[in-house]
């Protein structure tokens, strides 16, 4: 990794500029261009070394959301999860080793609008869905120091 690379892992793991051109800000901030931010993230996500460039939100603060699981056929478990992605507020999607295999998670603007997706989905997949509301909330910091050299 360059110098840019290490430079926007260090700086921007948290406090991700809010603007209309975050990238731009993040440039002027580290004395480079925009399109040298825009293809050293690109670079830095297409080789593995980024997984996600983007906000976290609270989404308790934002509307609503939950955690689902759905028991599908090993068979056909690809072929629902490809279902369950269409989904315009799926994300985590997951296969997990136990009866329920399917996970993921639903975003909707209100409480309403979110059992109405579920219910779409579970109508579309014709797989039962549980939801799995969350009772509390851990705050679990994943940013972290890199020592370079080391």
């Amino acid at each position: 990794m360059n110098k840019l690379d290490r430079q926007l892992i260090d700086e921007y793991q948290k406090g991700l500029p809010i603007s209309s051109r975050p990238y731009l800000e993040m440039a002027e901030n580290l004395g480079v261009s925009e399109s040298e931010v825009i293809e050293s993230l690109e670079r830095l996500q297409n080789s593995g070394v980024l997984s996600r460039v983007g906000p976290v939100f609270n989404h308790k603060k934002a509307g609503a959301s939950v955690l689902a699981a759905m028991a599908v056929p090993d068979h056909k478990l690809k072929d629902v999860a490809e279902q369950v992605n269409a989904f315009d507020g799926v994300n985590h999607n997951y296969a997990r080793e136990h009866k329920y295999n399917l996970w993921f998670v639903v975003t909707a603007p209100d409480q309403d609008s979110l059992d109405l997706a579920l219910q779409e989905i579970e109508d579309t997949c014709g797989y039962e869905v549980m939801p799995l509301p969350m009772v509390k909330s851990y705050y679990i910091d994943l940013g972290f120091k890199i020592h370079w050299d080391a």
